[in-house]
C-alpha cells in the first residue's frame, strides 16, 4: 500500500502541555510508535504535519524581541518544517530501524490572486483576550479573529495549494522505500512570476496540501490523524451524529450545506473530498491514539468513491 498520513497538532502538542521540548519529544515519540506498529513492513509512506502553534509561537517571539528584525512568515514556515521534520525523522529512524527516513524541505505553489490574501482565515499562535488582541493589532498590524474554540487568535492568509514543487524527489525517495516527511505545515508558500518562484507570507492548510501531495503520489489511502474519533454532523450538540462510512458524494453534499466548521473539521473534510474525487482512493479521518484501526479502516470516518 502507498499511504499518506497527515498528523494533526496533537502529535506534537496536547491540551494542557506547556510546550516544552520534553513535551514535544514525548508526543512525537508516542505518535511515531503508534504509526510504526500500525503499518505493514512493505507499505510506502509519506508523513505530513501541521505547524499552526509552532509558526505562531515563532512569529510572536520574533516580534516581542525586536519587531524590526522579525523574520517573514515564509521563513517561519521553513523553520518549523526543519524543526518538526527533524524530530519526526529522528523518531521514525528509532522505531523503524529497517527503513530509511528523510525529511524534505517542501515548497508549495499558490496563486497570487487567491482571495485569502485579502481575507485571512488561518489561525496561528496563542489565544488572547479581546483587549490583548486589540493591543497587538495596533502595535504590529496583525489581524485577529475570534476562534470557535475560545479567545482571539492571529489569522494569516491560507491560500489554496496548486502544486508541490519537490514532487519529483519525493516520488524518487518513495520508490527507494524511504519514509518521507514532506509538506510540513502545508509547505512554504511561493507564487510564480515568469520563470521565478517568489515567497509569500502565508500558512497553507496542511490537510489541503497533504491531499494534493497524496493525489500526486497516487496514494491508495489518505489518512488524517487528529484528536477526535472521526467526522460528526452537529458536533458537540445533542443531535450529534458520527459518520462511519460515507460516500464522497454524500459527504460533498453535507460540506456544501455548511455542516463542518471552517476553523476545525471543514478543511479536513474538503481535503478528503478532493483526494477521493481525484483518485478514487480511500480517505480516512480518525483518532491518532487509535491509528492502528484507523489505518485499517476499522474506525474513524471512511470516505469512499
Amino acid at each position: 500500500m502507498k499511504l499518506l498520513i497527515a498528523l494533526g497538532g496533537n502529535a506534537i502538542l496536547r491540551k494542557g502541555d506547556k510546550g516544552s521540548v520534553d513535551d514535544q519529544w514525548k508526543n512525537i515519540n508516542n505518535a511515531v510508535e503508534i504509526i510504526a506498529k500500525s503499518i505493514e513492513s512493505e507499505d510506502n509512506m509519506v508523513i505530513t504535519h501541521g505547524n499552526g502553534p509552532q509558526v505562531g509561537y515563532l512569529l510572536e517571539m520574533m516580534h516581542s524581541m525586536n519587531s524590526e528584525r522579525a523574520l517573514t512568515i515564509d521563513i517561519a514556515d521553513a523553520m518549523t518544517q526543519g524543526w518538526i521534520g527533524y524530530m519526526l525523522q529522528q523518531s521514525f529512524s528509532n522505531y523503524l530501524k529497517d527503513r530509511k527516513t528523510i525529511s524534505v524541505l517542501t515548497r508549495t505553489l499558490v496563486l497570487d490572486n487567491d482571495k485569502e490574501f485579502s481575507n485571512p482565515t488561518k489561525y496561528v499562535g496563542s489565544y488572547f483576550t479581546r483587549d490583548q488582541a486589540e493591543r497587538l493589532s495596533k502595535e504590529f498590524g496583525w489581524v485577529f479573529k475570534e476562534d470557535p474554540r475560545g479567545g482571539y487568535r492571529r489569522v494569516v492568509p491560507s491560500p489554496m495549494p496548486v502544486d508541490i514543487l519537490e514532487i519529483d524527489i519525493i516520488k524518487k525517495l518513495l520508490d527507494e522505500k524511504y519514509v518521507v516527511i514532506a509538506a510540513g505545515g502545508g509547505g512554504i508558500p511561493v507564487i510564480k512570476r515568469k520563470d521565478n518562484y517568489i515567497p509569500v507570507e502565508a500558512v497553507i492548510d496542511k490537510d489541503l496540501a497533504s491531499s494534493l501531495l497524496a493525489t500526486k503520489i497516487k496514494a491508495d489511502k489518505f489518512i488524517i490523524l487528529t484528536d477526535v474519533k472521526g467526522v460528526a454532523i452537529n458536533y458537540g450538540k445533542k443531535d450529534e451524529i458520527w459518520l462511519e462510512k460515507v460516500s464522497v458524494s454524500e459527504l460533498h453534499d453535507l460540506y456544501k450545506k455548511g455542516m463542518f466548521p471552517e476553523g476545525s473539521m471543514g478543511p479536513k473534510v474538503l481535503a478528503s473530498i478532493k483526494f477521493v474525487e481525484s483518485t478514487n482512493g480511500i480517505a480516512i479521518i480518525g483518532d491518532l491514539d487509535d491509528a492502528r484501526n484507523v489505518i485499517k479502516g476499522l474506525s474513524g470516518t471512511v470516505i469512499v468513491p
